[in-house]
């Protein structure tokens, strides 16, 4: 593509230039609007500048990506409905060995988590549960936060849900499910391990160093005793709970009682007048409790129809609990079977924006309610941020800058030799930590598989696989690299009960060697 009018350069370059900055650090000062917001004024700036016209905004936003996007993101939203998340969380505890085993389980759990259901919905849903863990055995979080995000972008590059960009790759390369899961599991695979390795070499002796769990068990145990011996309700309703043989014994005890203080006022009555108040106040004693006792004796008989009635009351209360327990083993088995289904679906080749919509509809019949409570819970907000992306990116690429960079690059970057596909990853990795990994994806794709196509269709197909990878990866690079990453960054900061910051510089000590070691290994792995 040629190069636009200095004009438009000039001008494309500037909504870009707005729209990477509110992307990448959207609590700007001076334009504090956020990142959904920065993509929209940067698709606007576009069309107000004339970089593109109205029409051509409108023909930039992919809608079957948009559609997948929508369609994965209802079904994660009928997931945590149905708790199904809360199961990857007791796997994380389930006769747990220690941290290191801990940490290693965290690096598996989450891998296999975000490649099924996208690497945001399961920092999202594990956060918080790896923080509780690592506080309640004093071990320090952020070894574990690290192999949750880090563990997050590897396995997501798996399938073509696993993350955004990826659903981009898959539907412009037409790569069937099957042909994309086969082509990158082996690096995911190795690359979950190596990751696992790095982070147990780098923080082996903070590891070992963990605290006395009998300690940690005579407080769990102290805690429990302290609860169970605190008064309820239940313990104040001893006296008035007593069954028909209990108010027996109770009516002969208070009858003793009145015959022996009847016999005691027969003796003071003969005392005289200075005797005469207590005489008073014994009588009203007698005739208060006579009066009491008539009244408990009144009482006894409605004892059995309350206690029937009562009776009546659990029965019916629990037949709704089994009722409702039906309900919910039901929608379960319904989820399962329709997750199940959609992945097989997707595993069969069907097209994966409609396959995600129609599980997603499915989900919503079958659970019998309105639902408009679910749907709220979509993001829509990221779905508005990709309609003002695609419109800035295609907006920049009309300019003709990436055109001209990439056409200094093609002649190093050729896949069919080593040296190309190293130049390749290396501008991937660079643009992936500074425009992001979806725009370079947008940018960069269909040239790289252009370039590829001269060669054969097997390395057309290799350089889109290529392309998921890399980009992903290189999201461990910074903090700043993925969504992933500031995901587990801000749930961590802003937990009620465990708050820990993860800071940038822990997060790059450890990213720039296991970003670059992994992909190196992935790439030769690559099919």
């Amino acid at each position: 593509m040629a190069m636009a009018p200095t004009v438009k350069v000039v001008l494309g370059s500037l909504s870009f230039a707005i729209f990477w900055v509110l992307a990448v650090f959207p609590s700007v000062p001076l334009l504090p609007i956020g990142r959904t917001a920065g993509s929209l004024l940067g698709g606007m700036l576009m069309v107000i500048f004339q970089v593109i016209t109205p029409d051509q905004a409108y023909a930039a936003i992919d809608l079957p990506i948009l559609a997948l996007l929508f369609g994965t993101m209802v079904v994660g939203v009928y997931l945590e409905k149905a708790d199904m998340f809360k199961y990857l969380s007791k796997l994380l505890s389930w006769k747990s060995r220690g941290p290191k085993d801990l940490l290693c389980r965290i690096c598996l759990i989450s891998a296999i988590s975000s490649a099924l259901f996208t690497n945001d919905t399961s920092c999202v849903v594990l956060t918080e549960f790896v923080l509780k863990i690592a506080t309640k055995h004093n071990l320090p979080p952020h070894p574990f936060l690290l192999a949750l995000a880090s563990s997050a972008n590897i396995g997501s590059s798996a399938t073509p849900i696993g993350n955004p960009q990826n659903m981009v790759i898959a539907v412009q390369s037409k790569i069937s499910f099957g042909n994309f899961v086969i082509g990158i599991l082996p690096a995911m695979l190795v690359g979950v391990i190596v990751n696992a390795l790095i982070l147990l070499a780098m923080y082996w002796k903070l590891l070992s160093s963990q605290k006395d769990e009998e300690d940690a068990t005579a407080e769990i145990v102290a805690e429990e005793d302290m609860n169970s011996h605190r008064f309820s309700p239940a313990t104040l309703s001893h006296f008035t709970s007593l069954n028909p043989q209990e108010w027996n014994s109770q009516e002969g005890h208070v009858e003793n009682t009145l015959r022996s203080r009847a016999n005691s006022l027969d003796n003071d009555i003969h005392r005289g007048a200075s005797g005469s108040a207590r005489i008073l106040i014994e009588s009203n004693e007698v005739l208060s409790t006579d009066v009491s006792f008539q009244q408990r004796e009144e009482t006894v008989p409605l004892m059995g129809v309350a206690s029937v009635a009562s009776s009546r009351d659990v029965l019916f209360e629990q037949s709704l609990e089994g009722k409702e327990r039906w309900k919910r083993m039901f929608r379960k088995a319904c989820l399962s079977l329709v997750t199940i289904g959609m992945l097989v679906s997707l595993l069969m080749g069907l097209n994966m924006s409609w396959t995600a919509i129609a599980a997603a509809l499915a989900l919503a019949v079958l659970d019998f309610k309105d639902a408009r409570q679910n749907l709220e819970k979509v993001s829509y907000s990221i779905l508005i941020f990709f309609c003002g992306m695609f419109i800035t990116v295609d907006g920049f690429d009309r300019t003709g800058i990436p055109s001209k960079l990439w056409n200094l690059m093609e002649t190093y970057a050729q896949i069919d030799h080593i040296g190309g596909i190293a130049v390749l990853a290396v501008v991937i990795l660079f643009l992936s930590n500074l425009a992001s990994n979806l725009a370079t994806v947008l940018l960069l794709g269909a040239r790289v598989a252009a370039s590829a196509a001269e060669i054969s269709e097997a390395d057309e197909k290799k350089a889109w696989l290529i392309l998921a990878w890399v980009s992903t990866v290189a999201g461990n690079l910074s903090l700043l690299g993925s969504a992933a990453n500031l995901i587990v960054c801000e749930q961590a900061r802003s937990s009620p009960h465990h708050g820990y910051t993860l800071t940038f510089w822990r997060h790059l000590k450890f990213g720039v060697p296991s970003t670059l070691i992994i992909t190196a290994i992935g790439l030769t792995l690559i099919r």
